[in-house]
């Protein structure tokens, strides 16, 4: 098929480029022309393992274009997929800006049928809107379908995270909508969930709000088991292996982050308070996560008595592994929150430097490695469990360290081996090792 993708972000690049690994022709545009000159030259403005390699790939091929000009991609297309930012207002709403702004530059350009897809995750009932967008700024009498195929990609594995999906989900209103989706998904020979956009719509901020919760819900477990001498992971571990529950998502740490659960998780909330049910629910679970914040800076006054002045040292800044996005990163926000308290603060992430330098800049300092954050700090935190921070040399660690002491905010190291090695060690849901 011949597809569109409107925005060149995260989801729209991902998306694009697998579509083009599928055999189809896509065009990717994207009104910011500075970075559509980087992809033309075989650059990629995003960190996310085997991306550049695909997209190279299937440029070479013919089959992935990039361009500026939205009319030329539209008319080009069969399928037009919206893939823009929908970012948090104040209120926790969604900003559709960027919806309205495609939606009226998609009326201008289509020249015949399309099938015009939401890809963005956005609130329900936003179907209905770009819908009315288009009949009223289109000017010719073609018809059209609107739809709305949220997407399910974690960063880090997006790729085999549209590949071998769990499901595709798609809101349709006509057949032909619906027999195109499953042609275009066909070669993915996974269940397609065929239901209206609202639903569709639903099932997006519903799934990431369920995940949310239970990594709240692991995180509220983690201190009734501090509290009670019980190791949250173990906890964890019983309860996951019910298959009714599943140990997915389910682990204790320093909270949740990126571009998709804080955002979805205010957006559904608002959703709910405006159709008259509020989600007491869900608005528990934004809390505790806020909580698992603040309960970091608990533990280090716990562990170094004061902070002004202390050097400490931080691993890990992405929200999570294998990517660069620091938005909504708990690993910025209890940096800013250290700061505030006068610490020293000295970092390292193996792809989210570049990316925290342009929100924090000269207000913590940056270093080579696991080890150049550590020497003279008197204490050491894990914010991200990247693989680089699983094999340590702790001898040569506590032999550069001011003070011996590690913060273990994802709960992968072993508390009884590093306290036999002299360490002071703390982690989340844990009895702290002293």
């Amino acid at each position: 098929m011949n597809i569109a993708i409107i925005g060149a972000g995260y989801v729209g690049l991902v998306t694009g480029t697998c579509f083009s690994e599928l055999g189809n022709n896509v065009f990717c545009a994207d009104n910011d022309e500075r970075k559509i000159a980087v992809l033309k030259e075989g650059g990629v403005p995003i960190y996310e393992p085997g991306l550049e390699e695909l997209i190279r790939k299937n440029m070479t091929k013919g089959r992935l274009k990039f361009t500026s000009d939205i009319k030329e991609a539209v008319r080009a297309a069969q399928v037009v997929f919206i893939c823009v930012g929908t970012p948090s207002r104040e209120d926790g709403s969604a900003d559709l800006t960027a919806i309205e702004k495609v939606s009226k530059a998609i009326a201008e350009s289509i020249d015949s049928y399309k099938l015009i897809v939401e890809k963005s995750t956005v609130p329900v009932e936003t179907g209905e809107w770009v819908k009315k967008t288009i009949n009223t700024f289109k000017k010719n009498t073609v018809e059209f379908d609107v739809a709305s195929n949220p997407e399910f990609l974690k960063e880090g594995s997006a790729i085999e995270d549209f590949m071998k999906p769990d499901r595709v989900v798609v809101g349709v209103e006509s057949k032909k909508a619906e027999e195109i989706f499953r042609e275009l998904y066909g070669p993915l020979g996974t269940k397609i969930v065929v239901t209206n956009i609202q639903g569709a719509e639903i099932i997006k901020h519903a799934s990431n709000s369920f995940l949310a919760m239970k990594i709240s819900f692991a995180n509220a477990l983690s201190n009734i088991c501090e509290r009670t001498g019980a190791d949250v992971n173990a906890v964890a571990e019983g309860i996951g292996l019910d298959k009714r529950i599943n140990t997915h998502f389910l682990k204790a740490g320093i909270g949740f982050g990126g571009s998709c659960f804080p955002k979805d998780l205010k957006a559904f909330i608002y959703i709910a308070e405006k159709l008259g049910y509020p989600m007491h629910l869900l608005e528990e679970v934004e809390k505790i996560n806020d909580m698992q914040k603040t309960l970091v800076i608990k533990k280090i006054k716990e562990l170094l008595w004061n902070i002004p002045e202390k050097c400490i040292g931080v691993w890990g800044l992405a929200f999570k592994p294998d990517t660069d996005d620091i938005r909504s990163a708990p690993a910025i926000e209890i940096i800013k929150m250290l700061l505030a308290e006068r610490a020293h603060i000295k970092a390292f992430d193996p792809a989210a430097m570049k990316r925290t330098k342009e929100e924090l800049g000269d207000k913590i300092q940056y270093c080579q490695d696991i080890y150049d954050v550590a020497k003279d700090a008197d204490c050491v935190i894990l914010m991200t469990e990247w693989n680089e921070f699983k094999e340590i040399d702790w001898e040569r660690l506590k032999n550069i360290m001011k003070q011996p002491v590690i913060l273990d905010g994802r709960n992968i190291y072993d508390p009884d081996k590093l306290t036999k090695l002299g360490f002071r060690y703390a982690g989340i849901g844990r009895k702290n090792k002293a």
